[in-house]
């Protein structure tokens, strides 16, 4: 049903008989074993090494699988994948992957070790442009390679001992390592079904569309209608497929939530993305056992374009983040439970004490932006905030430019565009600030640092400082936790002296969904294992507890 389909169908519903209630299109749904999902923006990519934000992740990590795959209660634990066991060496700075023998492609093909070798090769060719090649700078050549400092791939760490057996060699001691590798950047592709469609390093080609995707994972692709869904199946040959319980999976393309909310309530959706901002309270009252509020390892907040005036003085940038007011966001605003985002990494790392370094202070910011050049705002050029289309993004929004009127005298418009726009935006900085957020991509702090150093693909604000790039180095050839951790915080303190972002909160998960499904645990980085998740059919809904 397309998504203007749902919208209509909603209004003519009669909230007294059919909100909340299950309709027959979900219990048909459940019958079949089909769970419907939003996923709110239209993917930009299903290439495991070129999708970007968390929507092409949810799509991507049905249809691909890793050496690892994530626990089904904890986010800080692995399970086996593609590898079925591993063992590295005292200082977990080389690492040992026994690739099972049942390991399938999705077109029958053996899974084998050198398919991730010409994977990382593929990653870390420059011209592919993958915005996370640097989340393998961690092994041993890599960065050299992609910096072309090293021509012979056979130079970087990541040899095949056997067609069965894969062995990596990191730059320095990685005890996180297996954590770091459920990311899809880490996932092989299927080079002969690559180079059918295109070269290696070519984008966009046709190998990820259906009837042409050859994934690894327990689903395959179907459908892929634009702006509508996404539609995924079992996959037969999966190595693991005894232990899947769904036949299939519908991603929705739903950006605005007030349709997705109604299309829930209509019994369109088991789950939706999240919930609008002042539908909360109401759920947290009214139906408590359909709303989830989650703590979430992820950031909210707005990229600084430091290579445009006045955004390049980092007194500009500060007054920006102290005249901001977090406490009245969460509490009046986005009212989910989110903490304040004092610093860049969020609570919950273990042995990582979060910073309590930003905060509320709009006489200080004055202050600054009148050292900076600009008493009570004078002289200071009009810039625009830009937001992908979401409502609560823009009430946020609206927010913050009205703080920054009253407290800095300065005047800011707001500018929005679809997800795919707004990411080439980003990409090419082509923003004076835009709207943000980080998701951990594995539970250790440097997830949340490494991006802001030099050439990180995801960096996307011109912010440099060699000091910065010397620490994140320096965190990654040290084998002590603790001093490591000091090494982090301290470069996570220099970061918020001159920082290149408005910090905002940290993010909870809040979303709608429905009873029928089960296994749906939260988790710290909301990866689900889509194998594990059912659906309470009506017949078992029924029956007799």
């Amino acid at each position: 049903m397309r998504l203007r389909s749902i919208a209509v169908f909603c209004l003519f519903l009669s909230s007294a008989t059919a909100v909340f209630a299950i309709s027959r299109t979900l219990e048909e749904a459940n019958r079949h074993k089909i769970l419907l999902l939003c996923v709110g923006s239209e993917p930009q990519s299903l290439d495991p090494q070129l999708g970007q934000g968390d929507t092409e992740h949810q799509i991507i990590d049905a249809l691909m699988d890793g050496l690892v795959e994530n626990d089904e209660h904890d986010q800080a634990k692995v399970v086996p994948g593609l590898a079925d066991h591993w063992d590295h060496n005292d200082d977990y700075s080389v690492w040992t992957f026994h690739i099972r023998e049942n390991a399938k492609w999705s077109n029958g093909d053996s899974v084998t070790a050198q398919d991730f070798i010409d994977s990382y090769r593929r990653i870390l060719t420059p011209s592919l442009g993958a915005v996370y090649s640097d989340a393998l700078f961690i092994m041993k050549g890599a960065r050299d390679y992609y910096d072309q400092k090293l021509t012979d791939f056979n130079q970087v760490g990541v040899h095949a001992e056997d067609p069965n057996t894969l062995k990596i060699e990191l730059i320095g001691p990685t005890p996180y390592f297996l954590s770091a590798i459920l990311h899809t950047s880490w996932f092989p592709v299927h080079m002969p079904t690559i180079l059918k469609f295109g070269r290696m390093d070519e984008r966009d080609t046709k190998w990820t569309t259906p009837g042409n995707y050859v994934g690894t994972g327990p689903f395959i692709l179907k459908t892929w209608r634009q702006n509508d869904v996404i539609e995924v199946v079992r996959n037969p040959l999966y190595w693991d497929a005894a232990t899947v319980k769904l036949n299939g999976i519908n991603f929705y393309s739903i950006e605005n939530s007030d349709a997705a909310e109604r299309a829930f309530e209509a019994g369109q959706l088991h789950k939706t993305l999240d919930v609008p901002l002042d539908r909360i309270p109401y759920y947290r009252r009214e139906h408590p056992e359909l709303i989830r509020i989650s703590p979430y390892l992820a950031d909210y907040f707005y990229r600084l374009n430091t290579n445009r005036k006045p955004l390049d003085n980092p007194k500009v940038r500060l007054a920006l983040n102290l005249a901001v007011n977090r406490e009245e966001i969460v509490t009046n605003i986005s009212r989910a439970k989110q903490p304040p985002e004092t610093g860049v990494v969020p609570p919950g790392m273990a042995g990582y004490e979060p910073l309590d370094t930003i905060h509320y202070d709009p006489e200080r910011a004055r202050q600054l932006l009148a050292e900076a050049g600009y008493p009570n705002g004078k002289g200071f050029p009009k810039f625009n905030i830009l937001i992908n289309t979401h409502e609560a993004h823009r009430v946020i929004a609206e927010a913050i430019q009205q703080m920054w009127k009253q407290e800095l005298n300065i005047d800011v418009g707001i500018e929005n565009q679809e997800w795919k726009v707004y990411l080439q935006s980003q990409n090419s900085m082509n923003y004076d600030m835009i709207r943000g957020g980080w998701i951990g991509d594995f539970m250790d702090p440097v997830t949340f640092l490494i991006v802001w150093t030099t050439g990180n693909g995801n960096n996307d604000t011109g912010w440099s400082n060699p000091t910065y790039d010397r620490l994140i180095d320096q965190a990654a050839h040290t084998g002590d936790p603790p001093k490591r951790f000091d090494i982090l915080h301290d470069a996570e303190r220099l970061f918020l002296s001159e920082p290149a972002v408005v910090c905002i909160y940290w993010y909870t998960r809040v979303y709608l969904l429905d009873p029928s499904v089960k296994n749906w645990y939260p988790l710290a980085l909301d990866l689900h294992n889509f194998k594990y998740i059912d659906l309470e059919t009506p017949e078992e809904s029924s029956a007799p507890k």
